[in-house]
């Protein structure tokens, strides 16, 4: 396949390298600035022990991603898509609440306050410092504004290094994942677009950084049109397995943390269906054979996060772009979702 010409990207796609080119750039100026509002959702968890987090979309991604960091710390955190806070809420009292909508607009955010008057203890986690998220609620704002792209991918990076700042202030060392952000490595992603070739759809699956695979099954949706989903390691293993084979792509997450080696078993279950398997490593687990493995540098949490969100950005957007004439386009959704 020649490589696209930038003369005959489609205009979604181009519009998509627009973001990535600055998200780097974009999520340390977020993480500089948003110190003083950190410090005051981390008093806030300090106070409460307890965090709801909301959002729809890429951003309930992102709160899947980071739940496991905040119970890390001994805060009884859950996340929950904001469309089932409305139709079968959680009590709200006593926990701190984090409302996060890149544009700061969607439907179901402009509806919970309406409905609930929020809380004391809310925040909001915003691309947009105009927008009706962070008129409502004190707010972490990121840097560049709102993405104008469709599939989320500069607005993940910017609000995961929201999430930085707040967890620095709750005594986290930020050293390793600003490191990433600072000198992130370039990773060919030829050989697992390769695999990926004949397959009619993926599937993306993790542990502790399932929330990454949602994020990437989400994008992959959107952009090839394609029904890809996310399965939790161990819901993947009660059943679905079966639908496994040379058609199914699967795309694994092993992070340096105890449940890499859950993930090296799935990943050899996986390559025994005939299913070609993608895993992105920033564990010490050694290479499954007959899959195609994207190594970096032994990381957790934020650090594995930031180190492997793009070049799982990339491959998404390949994957996309070798099936869908006009990748990136919505045809039946638009960026700002603002019906329910």
């Amino acid at each position: 396949m020649n490589m696209t010409t930038e003369r005959n990207r489609p205009a979604g796609l181009a519009a998509i390298d627009r973001e990535m080119a600055r998200q780097h750039a974009d999520a340390i100026a977020s993480y500089e600035t948003a110190g003083p509002m950190a410090a005051r959702a981390a008093a806030s968890l300090k106070k409460t022990g307890r965090l709801l987090l909301i959002g729809m979309g890429g951003s309930h991604a992102v709160n899947r991603a980071v739940e496991p960091l905040y119970r890390g710390l001994g805060i009884d955190a859950v996340a929950l898509p904001l469309s089932e806070q409305l139709g079968q809420p959680l009590p709200s009292g006593g926990r701190t609440i984090f409302v996060t909508s890149q544009s700061g607009e969607s439907a179901e955010v402009m509806r919970w306050f309406n409905e609930t008057g929020g809380t004391p203890e809310t925040f909001g986690l915003t691309l947009e410092g105009s927008s009706f998220l962070a008129r409502t609620a004190p707010s972490l704002i990121g840097s560049g504004g709102t993405e104008l792209a469709f599939a989320a991918t500069r607005s993940l990076t910017v609000t995961f290094a929201l999430h930085l700042a707040i967890l620095a202030a709750l005594g986290e060392d930020p050293a390793p994942a600003l490191a990433v952000l600072r000198s992130p490595e370039e990773h060919d992603v030829a050989a697992a677009l390769a695999a990926l070739e004949n397959v009619a759809t993926v599937v993306t699956s993790g542990r502790r950084l399932q929330g990454v695979a949602e994020a990437l099954a989400l994008g992959l949706t959107e952009l090839s049109r394609r029904p890809c989903f996310s399965l939790e390691g161990g819901q993947l293993r009660h059943g679905p397995m079966e639908m496994l084979g040379p058609e199914i792509g699967v795309v694994l997450f092993r992070g340096l943390n105890e449940t890499a080696g859950l993930v090296t078993a799935m990943a050899m279950s996986a390559v025994e269906t005939g299913a070609p398997v993608i895993i992105f490593d920033a564990s010490t687990e050694a290479p499954v054979a007959g899959a195609v493995t994207i190594r970096f540098p032994p990381a957790t949490g934020l650090a594995a996060i930031f180190a492997m969100l793009p070049v799982a950005q990339r491959l998404m957007i390949a994957f996309a772009d070798a099936r869908v004439e006009n990748a990136g386009t919505p045809v039946r959704s638009t960026k700002i979702t603002r019906s329910e």
